[in-house]
């Protein structure tokens, strides 16, 4: 398990390996009741879409995956570690995306939130994020199927 870490310290961002996966996935089960499953993970490497995970001391905090495909990139999934969280690097980690999204060519970026993830929510609007649709009953939930605010930001 990562020890908390000081914002002043810097992340390191690299491509994720296939020999991250357990950790990566131990991450996901920590902090969503709804993970991905390792085959997920597994499947999203082996397409080649661009998985990145945050280190700090050598231990990875958060992760992320996203996909391009003709200008427009697609925020999969971007996830940092409960004790890592509240510290600023849920910001970080959505920054490196966005520049990696300009740095490939992307006009925009999409991604899907649920509106019950009020601290995402709150961090993707504060970025300049802006709601375009909804998904009717896109995630899973306690109580049957919860919408998916689809958001969006210029690039």
């Amino acid at each position: 398990m990562s020890a908390v870490v000081a914002i002043t310290d810097t992340p390191l961002y690299r491509p994720m390996r296939e020999a991250d996966v357990p950790v990566v996935l131990a991450i996901e089960k920590r902090a969503y009741h709804y993970h991905w499953s390792e085959g997920i993970f597994r499947d999203c490497l082996r397409v080649g879409y661009g998985c990145w995970v945050m280190e700090l001391g050598g231990s990875i905090g958060g992760y992320g995956i996203l996909s391009l495909v003709v200008g427009e990139a697609h925020l999969l999934n971007i996830c940092v570690a409960p004790e890592w969280q509240k510290q600023g690097y849920g910001r970080l980690l959505l920054e490196h995306f966005i520049e990696l999204a300009r740095e490939r060519g992307a006009y925009q970026m999409l991604l899907e939130v649920r509106p019950s993830n009020k601290a995402a929510v709150r961090l993707y609007r504060a970025r300049g994020f802006r709601e375009t649709g909804q998904r009717k009953n896109y995630y899973p939930g306690e109580h049957g199927r919860e919408d998916a605010l689809i958001l969006g930001l210029a690039l």
